[in-house]
């Protein structure tokens, strides 16, 4: 078959005997994938190398299949060069840590001979919390910092807040600070101790209690959205703290946040990309890798996997 039909794809994810396939966006990528009939490939990030400037993984062949507790089947362990391979999907979650970093150092090296999903250079230089604030013209008011005083400047001016690491994801560590709140100081000597770098404060944004939209944008265009509702009690909406997904529609606002920065990604060679929305105001751009494409399949909305892949043969050419 010719490589326009037929392509070998590595995929660098965290564990497969750990996701949940009913919502991974990495599994549903898979499988179309299989369905296209390319030959699939599996390695962790810990088992990169490199020597004499060959980037090569310690891979696994892989078949996958839709079935919850027998969803893959593995290879024997076999190093491969990286540059043998057609696409090398960049799929494992944060935290955007040095070992994350590392990775797309090496990833780099093949990039783009063989085609890495998302451009691991871009990966890099657009760590979520901080790529947005490209666009502040879309954002609610927000501080980078950790000086208490800029904090507590920022919560006079603008009232509640959330904060939140800078680098944190699945919503881990995301405070709603009122005004006032006894336990401010307190959070604040936590966030110090427990972060190096700076952290994220944004004016808090009380309709996240209606959803707070994931737009998933392909190629720069977006192509899907799925509505998370945050469970009672909690401000935060991402499902895997317990938020709701809902079917939805985009609206004239959220489409004009997706064309203002849509040209950023694709030239940026950021194929898939999920956004956050909520109440008008952009919050955050994942580019890791971001969450979705079953939830909105799942709802009636499109196959965004398709679209996908569609995008990455158009790229290979």
């Amino acid at each position: 078959m010719s490589r326009a039909s037929q392509l070998r794809v590595a995929v660098q994810m965290d564990p497969i005997e750990r996701i949940n396939v009913a919502g991974d966006t990495t599994f549903a990528l898979l499988l179309e994938a299989k369905a296209r009939g390319h030959q699939l490939f599996y390695y962790t990030p810990e088992r990169l190398s490199m020597t004499g400037g060959t980037v090569t993984a310690a891979m696994q062949s892989l078949d996958v299949r839709d079935v919850a507790g027998d969803h893959f089947t593995l290879g024997d362990l076999e190093r491969r060069a990286l540059a043998d391979v057609d696409v090398v999907l960049l799929r494992q979650d944060p935290p955007f840590d040095m070992a994350y970093i590392t990775s797309t150092h090496l990833l780099e090296r093949v990039h783009p001979k063989t085609l890495v999903v998302n451009d691991p250079t871009s990966v890099r230089n657009a760590p979520e919390k901080l790529f947005v604030t490209e666009f502040p013209q879309l954002m609610p008011p927000t501080l980078i910092t950790r000086d208490k005083a800029e904090i507590e400047a920022f919560r006079a001016a603008h009232g509640e807040v959330v904060m939140k690491p800078l680098h944190g994801h699945g919503g881990a560590a995301v405070f709603r600070i009122a005004q006032p709140d006894a336990n401010f100081g307190s959070l604040f000597d936590l966030f110090s101790t427990t972060f190096r770098e700076q952290w994220v404060v944004q004016r808090f944004l009380p309709a996240v209690s209606r959803g707070d939209k994931r737009i998933i944008l392909v190629d720069g265009e977006a192509l899907g959205a799925v509505n998370r509702v945050p469970a009672d009690n909690d401000i935060r909406s991402n499902m895997v703290r317990g938020g709701a997904a809902a079917a939805t529609d985009l609206t004239e606002r959220e489409r004009e946040i997706c064309t203002t920065i849509g040209p950023s990604l694709k030239a940026q060679g950021l194929v898939l990309v999920g956004i956050d929305v909520i109440d008008g105001y952009l919050t955050e751009i994942n580019v890791t890798s971001p969450t979705g494409i079953r939830a909105i399949k799942r709802l009636g909305g499109p196959d965004l996997a398709v679209s996908v892949w569609d995008a990455i043969t158009t790229r290979l050419g």
